[in-house]
């Protein structure tokens, strides 16, 4: 089965594109930091389309984090897709290490990856089969301009190019799309993509307006991440509640 055929087939089970961000923070926990992600995992299944650990955030508890990163990937149930947000990017060798330990060691759905290395950083991934790569293309943060956004002496603008590797990616063992951050999802970028996957982050906290997703026309499954907003939610809202109320507001957004 192919990535994108996994993934389609949660969204219709669950009637739901949203991704939940696994950003764990110690400084906002009340309990012990496993109990906190696995009862968010198991209070949020019932509306997650797919999972999204940031490895930066169980990095950074050194191998500690990486065990829990590991008891984490065993938690989810295994009809829900795991995509771990890593963005690496390295020349080709070391790609290679990095698309092992994600594909083979972890086994998970699909990874986040920065293109701008160049096409053989991706290469290194390309051949897994059944697995999802999503290339940033427009990411969430006001520095999308300083580089992606920016225009080329052909009128093309940089985000482009990247959407020219997932073109020239076509027929290869694992599916490529991209990632595009609601915050900066102008009305003329998506149509200027192809029609592939993606991976839409910057709705809640970032303040992202879902609306600019509407009418999009795209065939290709979406994933809306929402991260914080499921994992502390306001006072008095538990996380499955919070986690009801984003694949709601996701829904009737995508639905038009």
């Amino acid at each position: 089965m192919r990535y994108t055929e996994k993934l389609s087939a949660r969204i219709a089970a669950v009637r739901s594109h949203l991704c939940v961000g696994l950003d764990p923070r110690p400084d906002l926990l009340r309990e012990p930091m496993k109990d906190f992600l696995l009862r968010v995992i198991a209070e949020s299944s019932p509306h997650a389309a797919c999972f999204k650990p940031n490895v930066a955030y169980f990095e950074a508890m050194g191998s500690k984090g990486i065990e829990l990163l590991e008891e984490v990937f065993a938690a989810i149930p295994r009809e829900i897709p795991v995509l771990l947000d890593a963005k690496r990017s390295d020349i080709g060798e070391t790609q290679k290490y990095y698309a092992k330990a994600f594909f083979e060691t972890w086994n998970v759905d699909a990874v986040t990856l920065n293109p701008f290395l160049g096409y053989d950083s991706v290469e290194p991934f390309l051949g897994y089969e059944g697995r999802g790569l999503y290339l940033l293309a427009v990411t969430s943060n006001p520095g999308a301009a300083d580089i992606e956004k920016q225009r080329l002496e052909n009128g093309r603008r940089v985000f482009e190019l990247v959407g020219d590797m997932a073109r020239r990616a076509e027929g290869s063992a694992a599916d490529v799309g991209f990632v595009v951050g609601l915050t900066n999802a102008d009305p003329d970028i998506l149509p200027a993509l192809p029609d592939a996957p993606l991976l839409v982050p910057g709705l809640g906290a970032q303040g992202g307006d879902i609306n600019s997703l509407r009418g999009s026309g795209r065939k290709a499954p979406v994933l809306v991440n929402v991260s914080r907003g499921v994992l502390f939610p306001p006072e008095g809202e538990s996380t499955a509640d919070a986690a009801a109320r984003w694949q709601a507001t996701v829904e009737s957004a995508l639905a038009d």
